[in-house]
């Protein structure tokens, strides 16, 4: 009888241990997916918009301050990096087109420095959209003879000079490379070309 009680005893205090690492698992998966959501939207509202492009609300010059953290300045709060956003703007005063693809490329990249790692989805959310503007880039500034068409290494050299600059802006610092690169490490998932539209910014093809 006392060996029965003792038994009944362990088992009792085994599903009790069992339920309660069950509702605490529980518990953590459903904030984990909150948390994921709660990025993943995050992500997909960050977008360019016209009056960026347009310059609107340009931003002081940071001037040292752009340097003193991975994240840099954003004073007027639109995702990109308040010295990134200036150098594109002196680069090419003339060209709404050439900016709009720049700006979002460079914001982009930005994500990939600052936002939390939640899990893989998040960090390939980002990776979608760094695609997303890639081919808004080259689709818009260096566009293809057809669709079907390879680009011939004049064209890719046109390409690569539009992203080296912004890169040789955005990840200026090796902490930023290092941000960078530790985004990606071992936490990127698979995946394909964004559904979204490619381009933040409509009537690109009407800009100069």
């Amino acid at each position: 009888m006392k060996n029965f009680k003792r038994i009944a005893k362990w088992v009792g205090l085994v599903l009790v241990v069992s339920f309660v690492a069950l509702f605490v698992s529980r518990m953590f998966h459903v904030y984990n997916l909150e948390k994921t959501e709660e990025q993943v939207a995050k992500i997909h509202a960050t977008r360019l918009t016209m009056d960026d492009v347009m310059g609107k609300s340009l931003p002081p010059d940071p001037g040292a301050e752009a340097d003193k953290t991975i994240a840099g300045i954003d004073a007027n709060k639109n995702g990109i990096r308040d010295d990134v956003e200036l150098a594109i703007f002196k680069e090419y005063p003339d060209s709404a087109k050439t900016r709009a693809v720049l700006l979002q490329y460079a914001l982009a990249l930005q994500m990939e420095v600052i936002q939390p790692v939640v899990n893989k989805e998040t960090v390939t959310e980002v990776a979608t959209e760094g695609s997303r503007a890639d081919t808004c880039l080259a689709d818009t500034l260096v566009p293809r003879k057809s669709p079907e068409s390879s680009r011939n290494d004049t064209e890719i050299e046109k390409i690569n000079m539009y992203t080296a600059f912004v890169k040789n802006k955005q990840l200026n610092t090796e902490a930023r490379k290092k941000s960078q690169h530790d985004f990606y490490q071992g936490k990127l998932g698979s995946y394909s070309e964004s559904t979204n539209v490619v381009c933040d910014t409509d009537h690109l093809l009407f800009l100069n």
